[in-house]
């Protein structure tokens, strides 16, 4: 197995508690059979008793089972795999996007052009567990979130968290925590209504005719991060970028469609509260500040999900975590960057700060095409007329809106605050995927956002690659989704280093050609914006690596999103 620390780095790393390396190193204890996070409170074992493993999945392959003290279970994700570019890298990524809930392991080796044999010796003698392992233990991390965090059926939780039978459920978890479901704290239930405040319905049922229905009931989900997390730049990327229609921000709310296999999910963001990162020029960046903070904030952000099928939620999950950047760890960034010419300065004032995904890759790719050569604004406008023009329109709240219910209740101003946000919009729409636009047609394209001819067929030539079957994701092979994207009628290096950027979610991707990047490069070099070329820029970027889309995401930020 590849180990991020040697042995005896490994158990410094555990005798002094560091959480620095949660997440990236699983301590397990052979006298207790028990995994552990490495900054776990419990007495330190002794080294002979010590087992480190790079994954959970490998330490339940050994036998160990989660601690329930310091729970290694509740970690967040990594991107450790995603500043990679190898089999086994990809093949991480895709299942813990999902990959196998749809063809198995059969189809996630023809998806890497590999045998099944030989994609589970790789994983094995890397991560220390085969593809099935990876997959059982990611069914129930997910299961016993539900378990804690809402108030669903257990059976109900066997299937959203992807599992066949009742009987698998109750052996995978029995395996990796060492008891049965029944058994897990659950939460209390609103007094006189038998619900939890984790599980309750919003807005109306579901209306009848051609719009997009989504379930009867939303889950509120507590996911986890690793601290800080500033979250006020985070605020402003999303509302700059939001599109109207697909998105809404409605009060401290950001509401969003997102688009899974059952059909449209609903999502609601809460980005306010305690978790906010310092945005001032004297906040520490020493590792021992930012890992004293990571203990002391609650280390979650609180996701409203609205599935229009419950076996689509690990799915939508997984893609607002993407989309949030939630699996980053910011004091490794942190340390790689604090130093760093040009930039130290700006990660020393944000840290915590967060490189943005997407949910779709295709929604992506579309409104990057729209966007070429014009303002944000512009581009917006662009957007949201494809979404109106042939998406579909959302049931996901009721007809009731939220100054009615303020003035039918006489509430005081600060209830008042509390329900913005609580109802959905009553307009949204979903964004159209690329069959939708490939079908349709340039003409019709061009006539609904009112586009240019050449920038309508660029729009339909993408939707069209992307119908046949080209992927943007993580996961995928970059240099060959780079090839296909450049060979497309108007697509261009920009284009295609921003999709790698949001999209495929390269941790080392960077735009040299972006003019608000060479604005900020200018300003810090003190020369002029001519002689900054996407060369010069390139070169300015070699100290970044291989953290290079956080540098620059640093940089958007002093510019646009200040």
């Amino acid at each position: 197995m590849h180990l991020p620390l040697d042995p005896t780095s490994a158990y410094g790393a555990v005798a002094g508690r560091d959480a620095r390396w949660d997440g990236r190193l699983y301590l397990g204890v052979v006298t207790t059979g028990i995994y552990c996070r490495p900054s776990c409170p419990a007495r330190t074992p002794r080294p002979e008793n010590c087992q480190y493993f790079p994954t959970a999945a490998a330490a339940v392959a050994a036998g160990f089972r989660a601690c329930r003290r310091c729970r290694p279970d509740s970690l967040p994700g990594s991107r450790h795999w995603d500043a990679r570019g190898d089999l086994v890298s990809r093949a991480v990524q895709l299942i813990s996007g999902g990959a196998l809930d749809d063809g198995g392991v059969p189809g996630l080796a023809r998806r890497l052009a590999v045998s099944e044999r030989h994609l589970t010796r790789m994983l094995v003698a890397e991560v220390g567990a085969g593809p099935l392992a990876l997959g059982r233990t990611r069914r129930a991390h997910t299961a016993r979130l539900l378990i804690e965090q809402t108030t669903m059926p257990l059976a109900d939780v066997a299937f959203a968290a992807g599992f066949g039978s009742i009987r698998q459920f109750n052996d995978v978890m029995r395996a990796e925590f060492g008891c049965a479901p029944r058994t897990f704290r659950r939460p209390q239930a609103e007094a006189g209504s038998g619900r939890s405040p984790s599980c309750r319905a919003v807005g109306a049922a579901v209306d009848p005719g051609d719009r997009v229905g989504v379930g009867p009931a939303s889950l509120v989900l507590r996911l986890a991060y690793r601290p800080p997390l500033a979250l006020a730049p985070l605020r402003r990327t999303l509302t700059a970028h939001a599109v109207a229609g697909v998105e809404a921000v409605v009060g401290t709310a950001h509401w969003r469609v997102v688009d899974a296999p059952g059909g449209p999910a609903v999502v609601r963001l809460s980005l306010t509260g305690g978790d906010d990162a310092p945005d001032a020029p004297d906040t520490p960046g020493t590792p021992d500040a930012a890992a004293h903070h990571a203990r002391d904030l609650p280390h979650h952000l609180t996701v409203t999900v609205r599935p229009a099928d419950l076996a689509d939620l690990m799915l939508v999950v997984a893609r607002v975590r993407r989309w949030l950047d939630l699996d980053a760890d910011p004091v490794q960034v942190g340390e790689h960057l604090r130093d760093a010419p040009l930039v130290g300065d700006l990660v020393a004032r944000r840290q915590g700060l967060r490189v943005p995904g997407v949910p779709d890759g295709a929604e992506l790719a579309v409104c990057a095409v729209l966007g070429q050569q014009v303002s944000l604004a512009v581009a917006r406008t662009f957007q949201g007329r494809i979404a109106r023009a042939f998406g579909t329109p959302v049931t996901g709240g009721g007809p009731a809106d939220v100054a009615a219910e303020r003035a039918a209740q006489g509430a005081a101003s600060e209830h008042a605050q509390a329900l913005d946000g609580e109802r959905p919009p009553t307009d949204l729409v979903t964004f159209p995927r690329a069959s939708v636009l490939a079908e349709a047609g340039p003409q019709a394209i061009r006539d609904a956002a009112n586009l240019t001819q050449a920038r309508a067929r660029a729009v339909h030539a993408v939707a069209t690659a992307l119908a046949d079957g080209l992927t943007l994701e993580p996961g995928v092979d970059v240099a060959a989704t780079r090839s296909a994207l450049l060979a497309l009628p108007g697509i261009g290096p920009w284009t295609t280093d921003y999709l790698t950027l949001r999209a495929l979610r390269d941790p080392d991707a960077f735009m040299p050609s972006d003019l608000v990047l060479r604005k900020a490069l200018a300003a810090r070099t003190g020369v002029e914006l001519g002689k900054v070329t996407s060369a010069v820029a390139e070169g300015l970027s070699a100290p970044w690596r291989p953290w290079r889309s956080y540098a620059l995401q640093h940089l958007w930020t002093a510019e646009v999103y200040a």
